[in-house]
């Protein structure tokens, strides 16, 4: 089974790249190259330099003007924060939210490990389900799918805010980070904060067309499978249908407008739906952002 999901990765990885260099202007390196660069070496300060590359410390000794020379980091890591928690367990057969998660977390592994160096994995509940360690090769790559794929989470509930200080306090470069998940929860945004300015954030933001748009099934009983609990709702109630997807608008809102305001890249994606189109979305806008596609 194992094989089928590493071909339907590869089969979307191939689609995903095709699609992004199909255009005269850029390339897929770009879109993982990340942002990343390490101080190299000191020069004197010459007319027409950037005042901001100023070491103030090292001039203050009094030999002259010195500024900091930066070059691009070769070993940019990709790192995937997954979350596995059991409100992910939502939708059709085979399109459950965290089936969808899990695909989209391989396919950008497969094209991570093609241009990045290290590529590392966090897959969280309100614990730590799985860790894997940055490293590069494929070898690595397919050891972290192989991982991804046959995970089975031990606790129910979420907590992002937590998984984000294991992300903060494991990641010391500055890395591409993708956060992968519903975003149920709370409390997370002053952490969230933090992984945007440390690290190059794109934000996934997966749902379910359930938790915007229930059928009109009359009174049901709806499984919390985070609390562990059922309640019953009245599926028909125009002031029920109007309350649950006022709830999902406002958290998508917030979520996006932090984003925004923390320069995260942010993208939604209805698990219903093919989702490539709107990864080959983000990594045009991405490319843009960097510079990486000439006017025409």
């Amino acid at each position: 089974m194992f094989e089928l999901f590493l071909g339907k990765l590869r089969k979307y990885e191939i689609r995903m790249r095709k699609a992004v260099t199909s255009e005269r202007h850029g390339n897929f390196h770009s879109v993982f190259k990340g942002s990343g660069l390490e101080y190299d070496d000191l020069r004197l300060y010459q007319y027409g330099d950037d005042v901001r590359a100023i070491d103030w410390n090292t001039s203050a000794k009094g030999h002259g003007t010195f500024i900091k020379i930066f070059k691009e980091d070769k070993e940019q890591t990709a790192f995937f924060m997954l979350d596995v928690s059991a409100s992910q367990r939502v939708g059709e057969i085979n399109k459950l939210k965290i089936d969808i998660a899990k695909e989209i977390c391989g396919v950008l592994t497969l094209s991570a490990i093609q241009e990045a160096s290290r590529v590392g994995l966090l897959c969280f509940s309100d614990k730590n389900e799985r860790y894997i360690r940055p490293s590069d090769g494929m070898k690595h790559g397919y050891s972290l799918l192989s991982e991804l794929y046959k995970l089975i989470p031990e606790s129910t509930k979420t907590n992002i805010s937590d998984a984000i200080l294991v992300a903060l306090n494991v990641l010391r470069r500055r890395s591409l980070i993708f956060l992968i998940s519903d975003f149920i929860d709370t409390n997370y945004q002053h952490n969230l904060k933090a992984l945007a300015r440390k690290h190059d954030l794109i934000v996934i933001h997966l749902y379910d067309l359930r938790e915007t748009s229930l059928p009109r099934l009359g009174i049901i009983p709806l499984y919390d499978a985070e609390k562990q609990r059922t309640t019953w709702v009245n599926t028909s109630s125009s002031q029920y249908r109007e309350d649950m997807a006022n709830r999902f608008q406002s958290r998508s809102a917030e979520l996006e407008k932090l984003c925004h305001q923390n320069r995260a890249d942010y993208i939604s994606i209805n698990t219903q739906e093919d989702y490539v189109p709107a990864l080959i979305r983000l990594f045009k806008i991405r490319r843009y952002a960097k510079g990486g596609m000439a006017s025409s």
